[in-house]
């Protein structure tokens, strides 16, 4: 579906600066409003598959408050890119693939050194290669790990705890990782072969479309916050710092496929109609329900353990090119954070306080300091570290969560978002040009192939700055560092 610009309905109504309201008349079916995060200007520029969508989401049995989208919010399958709702399972709260996508915990992972920008730009290069040799990239490519489907549920069941006994990592990488890098519901029984046959050789790797490996500097202008900076350990100009953004490949995929037609068989049988097939659900405390989620734990599992052995390949490289320990280097994990999950969580509605399967569709968990329980020791006094990756030629934040999120579900965007679709994109821009401009810019690239590198052009995403404004105007994120590509390996 090519997205098309089209601005808000009609009856939308502004709340703030920043929040816009569908009311529940705007479609049949809706049992509460959808609102969207976003400045005037991205608010005119949104895809009317955002407003049909979120609406769409808003008819879902035991919705609670509102249905929201983010301001990198775009079409996607079943929820909009963006999307966030919470369910209370007491009230016939469903559960649904298309709220939580296909790559299950396509997640962020930022990681800092204390190497500067001037050690590191000479060698960009050769640091891109190694890395592109060391994390495989592309469509069905396989990780270097090698064990065998038994071993494999060991992994779906303890996530990156499984990486720390095998030594692909630092306990304290654990500390900073959402939940410990492990879902303790996964339950590779309710997994299937064809799924299991699809991920068990592909931990270590970063897959294709969006899926990269970063090597980003900070700018001295581009520290926001220096006390909280130090605090997540970005402590000087010139710093540089890994971004990694993969899931769960082939394997969280299998299962949402497997689900999504398990969830269109059963649906008559517990009385759900939707508007859209994309929506597909069961009630959370289903039979059908509780199997998904257990599966998609399973995933979210996986993919913690899949950040975590590239992490390791990232040491390795570093090591080996610098002749320095990853010790020496301090190459320690600032957070790793999911962006395609369900999760329980407790929160307050109409002044109770409920436990709710918080779907998050392309956006991501974004605590304040209140909820000290679900943070780091260290980040306990300034929220949880907010990762938001942006295009490979502008740069992505690191943000820190706010209290104000807790009208958010504690969710906040996850991106830029897409303007073109890739079609789109790969009919406008030519991937060897664009290589070529941005080694000009002093960013270089490996990516996997010119058509994919077209795809995630600048031009193809939204104004990071504006996202990122609009998000610290609603009280969700306020921006802590900005980062600035030097070198990019693409999937």
């Amino acid at each position: 579906m090519e997205q098309q610009p089209a601005g808000p309905p009609e009856c939308i109504k502004q709340i703030s600066e920043t929040v816009w309201e569908l009311p529940i008349s705007y479609k049949k079916g809706m049992r509460v409003p959808a609102r969207i995060i976003a400045t005037k200007e991205l608010i005119d520029a949104m895809d009317a598959g955002v407003f049909n969508q979120i609406s769409n989401v808003a008819t879902l049995p035991g919705i609670q408050k509102y249905a929201y989208c983010m301001p990198d919010g775009h079409w996607g399958y079943g929820f909009p890119i963006g999307g966030v709702a919470a369910f209370d399972p007491e009230e016939g709260g469903v559960i649904s693939p298309g709220g939580i996508g296909f790559d299950i915990n396509c997640g962020m992972r930022l990681i800092t050194t204390n190497l500067t920008a001037d050690e590191v730009r000479p060698k960009i290069k050769e640091l891109v290669d190694a890395l592109y040799k060391k994390v495989p990239a592309g469509v069905g490519c396989k990780g270097f790990v090698k064990i065998s489907k038994e071993e494999f549920k060991e992994v779906m069941r303890t996530g990156a705890e499984w990486c720390i006994k095998n030594g692909y990592g630092w306990e304290k990488d654990l500390e900073t990782i959402e939940s410990g890098g492990r879902i303790p519901q996964a339950d590779p029984s309710v997994v299937s072969d064809k799924a299991i046959k699809r991920g068990f050789d592909q931990i270590g790797t970063l897959g294709s479309g969006n899926h990269y490996l970063e090597i980003q500097e900070v700018k001295e202008e581009n520290i926001f916050d220096k006390e909280t900076a130090k605090i997540f350990g970005i402590t000087k100009p010139g710093q540089i710092v890994i971004m990694v953004h993969c899931g769960s490949r082939g394997f969280g995929h299998q299962i949402g496929t497997d689900y999504l037609r398990v969830f269109l068989d059963v649906m008559p049988k517990y009385g759900i109609e939707i508007l859209d097939m994309e929506l597909a659900c069961a009630p959370f405390n289903s039979p059908e329900g509780q199997e998904y989620y257990k599966a998609m734990a399973c995933a979210a599992n996986m993919a913690f353990a899949n950040r975590q052995v590239i992490t390791h390949r990232i040491r390795e490289v570093f090591s080996e090119i610098f002749n320095k320990t990853a010790e020496e280097m301090e190459i320690n994990l600032i957070y790793d954070v999911a962006h395609n999950i369900a999760k329980l969580e407790k929160h307050v509605v109409d002044g109770k306080e409920k436990t709710l399967l918080v779907h998050r569709k392309g956006a991501t968990r974004s605590f304040g300091p209140s909820r000290k329980e679900d943070l780091p020791e260290k980040y306990k006094t300034v929220g949880q570290p907010v990762i938001l990756g942006g295009s490979m030629e502008t740069g992505s934040y690191l943000l820190a969560g706010m209290d104000g999120s807790d009208e958010t579900f504690g969710s906040t965007a996850h991106g830029a978002g897409r303007t073109m679709s890739r079609k789109k994109a790969m009919e406008m821009i030519r991937g060897d040009k664009l290589q070529k401009d941005m080694e000009e810019r002093g960013i270089y690239v490996h990516a996997v192939t010119m058509k994919g590198l077209a795809e995630e052009a600048g031009k193809a995403y939204k104004d990071i700055d504006v996202v990122v404004e609009s998000l610290a105007k609603t009280g969700i994120t306020r921006p802590v560092v900005a980062l600035k590509p030097l070198g990019n390996v693409k999937g």
